[in-house]
């Protein structure tokens, strides 16, 4: 999740997530004030009617003060309650919860704003976010057969078109950098590791596998020894030596340049578009004594200098190719190839991905591109290598592909639980003065603690994924060659 691009209108949280920012991303999301009003009527009984076909796997009751209702079937150990303050909410938010009693000041149903608004401002209380999450994508295909309609449909189009087209520009990307990373870092070392690497970890036997704080419970130190293990893992992958000069797009707070100069005897030119990342990121160069090292450049990934070409020995990206966007995935290799060695030279580039049955250029907003990462796209694995030889013509052979996805939702739940413990209201309220507002506070919390929720359910339900793709140059060595 590093950038060299970015993502996001430029916002700096100067009123966070209070109930009269929040705006309707659908159809579903539609405020309707007038109790009385045949629409609110009319959307409650057509998603209402639709409800016994969508819910197949779980169960979902809805208690409004025209009676209650229960859709699917109870499974011991799968109850969850939620409780809502005095309105209904979207059929998005209905759909991500297992049992809900939603609670209204009239006798109708209230269209108002989707569940993750809904859960940031207090009006929906859940005991276990992850049950919603699990119950959306259990019962996906029936929630989208029967939720759908041609306006919401022609909204998700909409969408996932300018994102397309005009989502990565070279000023969008900019602002979106800044809403996405020019946050405190106060923010994120309340969570991330010691290295800083805000990016799916890779856990071991020694911390219990990926799995482990769910058997054994969280142990100090296990995220950092997992965080060093992805470092490594990566370098190791790009073939680096003592001496080997690395590119890195998407510097983060310069955890793997740090790692790749201090241990390995590199040298790092790293470029991010976040200004907070750059500033603590050659903060920590200093402190490790390795200006001489590496350089961190304030550069969008398009605007490398021409003394860049055939330059380095590994070309390396963690989590940053999110924020590139579809119609630029060719520029991106066309331009890993001219700053690459024509010989024994590796690129070691990972991402989060969508699975290929559901991977389309087109993505439409969803509540990460809309609160965290704004105009991003996650590609698929086919998508990047398909780039990748089309611009090449040759020059790249696809060395290795993994799917680092299984150990995400183990990641997430550190980071998440963290925050928890890291994060004060004093502490964030010292960057963000509305913050100490605690209504407002609350909603900033509770956006991330979604996030976390939300992502790890898709990630443990294989609707994303996480590819790490090794390409080399033609004719070189293959790893295991003698």
């Amino acid at each position: 999740m590093s950038t060299a691009t970015g993502t996001q209108p430029c916002v700096r949280l100067a009123s966070p997530f209070s109930s009269k920012s929040l705006q309707p991303a659908s159809i579903f999301s539609l405020a309707i004030s007038n109790p009385r009003s045949w629409l609110a009527r009319f959307a409650r009984t057509s998603i209402l009617s639709v409800l016994s076909d969508a819910i197949s796997v779980g169960q979902l009751t809805l208690t409004d003060s025209e009676g209650s209702h229960t859709y699917g079937r109870y499974r011991k150990g799968a109850t969850l309650s939620a409780l809502p303050s005095s309105m209904m909410h979207s059929a998005q938010g209905i759909w991500a919860v297992r049992t809900i009693h939603l609670h209204m000041r009239s006798s109708l149903m209230c269209i108002r704003i989707p569940v993750s608004e809904a859960y940031m401002v207090g009006d929906i209380e859940v005991e276990d976010l992850k049950s919603c999450m699990d119950l959306w994508l259990n019962n996906q295909s029936g929630m989208e057969e029967t939720l759908s309609s041609s306006f919401a449909r022609f909204s998700s189009a909409a969408s996932g078109l300018y994102n397309s087209f005009f989502g990565q520009t070279k000023n969008q990307a900019r602002l979106n950098a800044i809403a996405s990373y020019d946050q405190s870092n106060t923010l994120f070392k309340a969570f991330l590791s010691h290295e800083m690497m805000y990016s799916c970890a890779l856990w071991d036997d020694a911390e219990g596998g990926v799995r482990g704080d769910l058997e054994m419970g969280p142990t100090p130190g296990d995220l950092e020894a997992a965080q060093r293990r992805k470092i490594h893992h990566v370098l190791r992958k790009a073939r680096v030596k003592p001496g080997h000069r690395i590119l890195e797009f998407g510097s983060g707070w310069g955890g793997l340049a740090i790692e790749a100069a201090r241990t390995f005897g590199c040298e790092v030119d790293t470029l991010t578009l976040s200004i907070e990342q750059k500033t603590l990121a050659e903060e920590r160069v200093r402190a490790a004594g390795l200006e001489a090292r590496i350089r961190v450049h304030l550069m969008d990934y398009r605007e490398i200098p021409p003394e860049f070409e055939h330059a380095f020995d590994a070309f390396v990206s963690i989590e940053m190719l999110e924020h590139v966007g579809a119609k630029h995935y060719q520029t991106y290799f066309k331009l890993v190839d001219f700053a690459l060695k024509s010989h024994e030279a590796t690129a070691v580039v990972s991402a989060s991905t969508f699975p290929e049955s559901r991977y389309t250029g087109y993505q439409s907003e969803d509540f990460m591109r809309r609160y965290m990462w704004p105009n991003s796209c996650l590609p698929s694995a086919t998508a990047l290598i398909t780039a990748a030889q089309t611009v090449s013509r040759g020059r790249f052979t696809l060395e290795g592909v993994e799917n680092h996805a299984a150990h995400y939702p183990r990641t997430l739940r550190e980071w998440g639980r963290r925050l928890e413990k890291n994060l004060t209201q004093e502490m964030i309220a010292q960057d963000y003065p509305a913050l100490r507002e605690r209504a407002n506070y609350d909603a900033f919390r509770k956006k991330w603690q979604y996030l976390f929720v939300y992502a790890g359910a898709g990630f443990a339900k294989g609707y994303i994924t996480c590819h790490m793709l090794t390409f080399i140059r033609q004719n070189d060595c293959p790893e295991l060659c003698d």
